[in-house]
């Protein structure tokens, strides 16, 4: 009875446990892994099918998992900094346990797991851009006339127009797309806001989070960029506007500037026939959009 009684308790406190399984997600990063003799899998469609298996056997037992993205070049880093050796079960699950609390996790839905790796990859992706247009926000420094920080002064500034811009929005989805041209390299961020029955627009707390460290980043280098908005509602077009991103400010594209962006295709030039069912308009008024509004006029 008690041999029973204990067994029934571990199987209890197995279900209470969460776990984190570092995927290697592309067939790259898996030949990257290959080179550790601790590493047995020998293709990567069959070491997905095996992750899936464990998934699905946790979740059957009530467990729950969450998947990580696993960077072979991170992993040796993490190797060299630590002194671990890399060749070891052991280590691979240290690092994979530092992912679980440093990195982007999704959690298992019980999906099929190839539902769930581009979610992972444009989160591992939304963080890397959060983090390099933070980095180069930081390095801005002080303002050399004001003394005031640069990179939060135009972090503000971009929460409030993200703001402004959600707010004179048509009813509906929202779908907002900001690049930023040579900060040094061009970024793209997207924001997903979707309005639930009250008329309340439900934003991803990373994705927003990346999207105004993106904005900020081209608001304080003064870098040539844009930000377009598309709404989307039952039973009405859909509604495109935008803005231009230049000298440290969001300038209205018209009607015309928007169509004529959509309607061109941006590796070739070439023209694009119009999307059926697509209102292009010009954006509704945000109100003062010059430096001045919410931040010192800083020139550099």
């Amino acid at each position: 009875m008690a041999h029973t009684d204990h067994r029934t308790m571990r199987s209890v406190l197995r279900r209470e446990i969460a776990g984190t399984i570092g995927l290697l997600a592309d067939e790259h990063d898996f030949r990257a892994m290959r080179r550790y003799r601790s590493f047995t899998f020998d293709d990567h469609p069959t070491y997905l099918r095996q992750v899936e298996d464990v998934l699905k056997n946790r979740a059957a037992y009530g467990g729950h998992t969450t998947l990580a993205l696993f960077d072979p070049e991170d992993y040796a880093a993490y190797c060299a900094e630590t002194g671990l050796d890399p060749d070891l079960p052991a280590t691979r699950t240290r690092f994979t346990a530092e992912l679980a609390t440093t990195g982007p996790t999704v959690p298992y839905d019980g999906g099929p797991l190839a539902a769930l790796v581009p979610t992972l990859v444009d989160a591992a992706v939304r963080r890397a851009t959060w983090e390099y247009a933070t980095t180069l926000l930081t390095r801005l420094g002080p303002c050399p006339t004001c003394g005031e920080d640069i990179g939060r002064a135009a972090f503000t500034r971009a929460s409030d127009l993200v703001v402004r811009i959600l707010d004179t929005a048509p009813p509906g989805d929202r779908h907002l797309v900001c690049t930023v041209m040579g900060a040094p390299e061009t970024l793209v961020s997207v924001l997903h806001g979707d309005e639930d029955t009250q008329g309340t627009t439900r934003l991803d707390e990373a994705e927003a989070l990346e999207f105004t460290s993106v904005l900020a980043l081209g608001l304080a280098t003064r870098s040539p960029g844009g930000l377009v908005l598309r709404t989307s509602a039952p039973g009405t077009a859909d509604r495109v506007h935008g803005w231009r991103l230049r000298a440290g400010t969001l300038e209205p594209l018209t009607a015309a500037e928007v169509f004529d962006a959509y309607c061109t295709d941006a590796e070739s030039g070439d023209l694009i026939a119009p999307e059926p069912g697509v209102d292009y308009c010009a954006p509704p008024d945000l109100g003062d959009l010059g430096e001045g509004s919410t931040a010192p006029d800083h020139h550099h």
